[in-house]
Order: C-alpha cells, then sequence, then structure tokens
C-alpha cells in the first residue's frame, strides 16, 4: 500500500477536493492518506504556503493546480516504482521503509538542532570569543595556571603577538610597533624593552603589571568573532529572515578588505629579509608597512559580519529542509 502525504490547511477548498480525489481513486491504487496542516510548522508553512494543496507520494510531488487525472497518473508511477523496488528487494529502499516506520533519537535530536541550531553557533561563539578575554582578568587575578592555559589553547589558533593584540588592566590598550607610526602611544620595545622583530618574544609575552596582559587572540581575530556574534544575535532577533549576502558582495566587503590590509603587510614586511634581495627591482615601490589596530579591527570586522551575513541564511534555508521532512514524518507517525 502507498503511503500519500496531503499538505494543507483548514478552509481550505481545494484541499477539501485533493482528498475528495484520493478517496475515489481508493479502490484503483490502494494507499494510505496522511493529511498534515501546514500551520502546524513554520518550515511547512515556508515550503508549501503558496501551493497547497500538495501531495507527496514516494518521490513524486504534486503542486496545485492539479486534477484527478494527475493525481491517477502519479499514483500509478509510484505504485508501479514500489512494485519494482520490492521485486528486485532493494537494499536502499529497504532501509529507508524501516526509517520511515519509526521516530529515533537521531531524528529528534535533528529536530531540536535545525530549530535551536542559531542559539548553539552563538553561545559557541561566545565562548570562543570569552575565553581570551577571561584570560587577562584570571592573570590580573593572580590566578596564572588557568590563564596560561587558556593562552596555550589559543596560541595553536592565532599568532597571539602582542604588538598585534588588546591589553587589559594596564597603562595602554595597545603596544604597537614602532612602523605603525602611532603617535602618543609607548611602542612594544618602549614598553617591554624586546625587541620588535623578535617574533617568538612577542609571542610569549603575556603582560605585566604595568602593560597589563593580553587578550589570548590578535585585535583582527576578535573583531572577526565580535562580528559573527553580532550578526548572529541579529539574525536571531530579526527570526533569522535576512537574506543571504551575495557571492560577490562577500568578495567585495568581506575578503578584499582584509586581504589588502594583512597580506601587503606580510608581503611587505617579508622583502626586507635579504634573501629577497634579488626582488628588488620589481617591488622596490613596496614600502614596509605595520597595519594599525584600527585597520585590523575594521576588515576583521567587515569580514567577521559578511561571512556570517553570507554564511547564515544559507544554513536556515538548509535547517528549514531538514525541519519540513522531519515535521512530515512526525505527523505520519502520530497519526
Amino acid at each position: 500500500m502507498l503511503n500519500v502525504t496531503l499538505f494543507g490547511r483548514e478552509k481550505c477548498h481545494l484541499c477539501e477536493e485533493a482528498e475528495k480525489d484520493l478517496q475515489a481513486l481508493q479502490e484503483q491504487y490502494p494507499h494510505q492518506v496522511f493529511v498534515i496542516d501546514i500551520d502546524s510548522d513554520p518550515a511547512l508553512q515556508k515550503a508549501y504556503g503558496f501551493d497547497i494543496p500538495v501531495v507527496e507520494v514516494g518521490p513524486y510531488t504534486l503542486r496545485a493546480p492539479f486534477d484527478r487525472k494527475k493525481l491517477a497518473v502519479t499514483l500509478g508511477a509510484a505504485s508501479d516504482r514500489k512494485r519494482h523496488l520490492e521485486e528486485v528487494q532493494d537494499e536502499a529502499y529497504q532501509k529507508r521503509l524501516k526509517r520511515g516506520r519509526e521516530i529515533s533519537g537521531a531524528d529528534r535530536f535533528s529536530m531540536w538542532f535545525s530549530k535551536h541550531y542559531l542559539l548553539v553557533f552563538n553561545l559557541f561563539i561566545l565562548l570562543y570569543l570569552g575565553l581570551p578575554l577571561l584570560a587577562p582578568v584570571l592573570m590580573k587575578a593572580g590566578a596564572e595556571t588557568p590563564a596560561k592555559a587558556i593562552y596555550k589553547l589559543y596560541g595553536g589558533l592565532c599568532h597571539q603577538l602582542s604588538f598585534r593584540s588588546w591589553f587589559l588592566f594596564g597603562e595602554q590598550a595597545i603596544y604597537p610597533r614602532e612602523a605603525a607610526g602611532l603617535a602618543g602611544y609607548e611602542t612594544f620595545h618602549e614598553a617591554t624593552g624586546l625587541d620588535e622583530e623578535g617574533l617568538l618574544d612577542a609571542r610569549n609575552f603575556l603582560g605585566n603589571d604595568f602593560t597589563g596582559y593580553k587578550i589570548a587572540l590578535c585585535q583582527r581575530d576578535v573583531a572577526i568573532y565580535a562580528a559573527i556574534l553580532l550578526f548572529g544575535i541579529l539574525f536571531g532577533l530579526t527570526k533569522r529572515k535576512i537574506r543571504p549576502l551575495p557571492f560577490w558582495a562577500w568578495i567585495v566587503i568581506g575578503m578584499v578588505p582584509i586581504g589588502m590590509d594583512g597580506v601587503s603587510q606580510l608581503i611587505s614586511q617579508m622583502l626586507v629579509n635579504p634573501l629577497f634581495d634579488f626582488l628588488g627591482p620589481v617591488t622596490g615601490w613596496l614600502a614596509y608597512r605595520e597595519s594599525t589596530p584600527f585597520l585590523r579591527s575594521l576588515t576583521g570586522f567587515l569580514f567577521g559580519f559578511s561571512t556570517a551575513w553570507f554564511g547564515y541564511p544559507l544554513v536556515e534555508e538548509t535547517m528549514l529542509e531538514a525541519r519540513r521532512l522531519l515535521a512530515t514524518k512526525f505527523a505520519r507517525l502520530k497519526d
């Protein structure tokens, strides 16, 4: 016997007509009808709200308008397909049939996650961003062991160079390189006595009572994840109705600025090495540059915000489809 799903809503004349047509075809094509009210789940409303009635049987879908003749053709095709799969004892079909007869723990978790994924994402980003902010607080409080554990954990995820990091509880919030050209700030060398070209020293320096203690993520990374969290909150407040940012806009807004700032800095500083003197005639116009906290934060924010704007709405579309399938399955088995 075929399983037929009829999606509709109350006080829908066409839905009632479709149900009557299915009843009329019962003898010719034996089937069991599951009537699902699309108003029972937002995912079903979005999927079928403008097309009801909608009939699904096997892999076939009929969307309004359709008549009894089209319904008969669809039932016939589904019946022939079902009979063929049963005759050849198709293993994949048997597994799908078995899964469709029960609600598993995975189904329940998938339904929960598809509804609450944004909360999970936001909490994860909040935790990911919060721990690096906690590290200098712990250092200030004298809890060096857990603080250093956080620095070590994030050390594999970020360069943690002190002259490109924010500091808390010190004389300044930043200690830039002299090359950054920021007037009014003590440079990293002036505040610590360490060589600005000693990257390992700059990475290992966590701070002291004078300088304060650095956040365990660099300035650019702090901006990236703060922007992702901000968009996630805005996406939730708008009930996840923001449309995805076009791909070209993500490239222009997110990728180009951070690429220009970061890559130009990297290349200009790399070329100072005598090993690259032979490139002088080609790259002589490229002056040594060190980006500023403002540029790192701005480009990081644009990258994080645009990436979330591009990705979160696409994730929502996937989750809506998952909820639609699961809501259909739950409604069938509930009946």
